[in-house]
């Protein structure tokens, strides 16, 4: 079933775009997307970090699928990456009050992943 591969083809040039805003330059990034003039080095170490973890899940998303033996393992991961993702987010919104438009945006595509990446995991092979 080719959907798990485009899904997982999907994932990782999804989180990779995302990663690589995040981490390639942290400052133009929080001053564009987050309305951050300063940033203190150790969010840019944090925001780094992250686009690193974001690359690692997105390359592996990408070598499972073309690997059977990995591709059901990778479509649950995102359904546990995002799932993570948007429990932080929500009990920051929760915490902390509304965030900027495009987090809000990440809260929105992340809880709608989670059921999708979900029933996709569920489709035969």
């Amino acid at each position: 079933m080719n959907i798990k591969k485009y899904y997982l083809i999907f994932a990782f040039c999804s989180v990779s775009i995302i990663a690589l805003l995040y981490g390639v330059s942290p400052y133009w990034f929080a001053r564009t997307f987050l309305d951050v003039s300063e940033l203190d080095v150790d969010l840019a170490h944090i925001l780094r970090a992250v686009m690193g973890l974001y690359l690692a899940f997105g390359l592996f998303w990408l070598f499972a699928a073309f690997s059977d033996a990995y591709r059901n393992v990778a479509v649950l991961s995102t359904v546990i990456f995002c799932g993570g993702l948007v429990t932080g987010r929500l009990i920051s919104l929760l915490a902390d009050g509304r965030p900027s438009s495009l987090l809000m945006l990440y809260i929105f595509l992340e809880f709608t992943l989670v059921p999708l990446g979900y029933w996709i995991f569920q489709l035969p092979e």
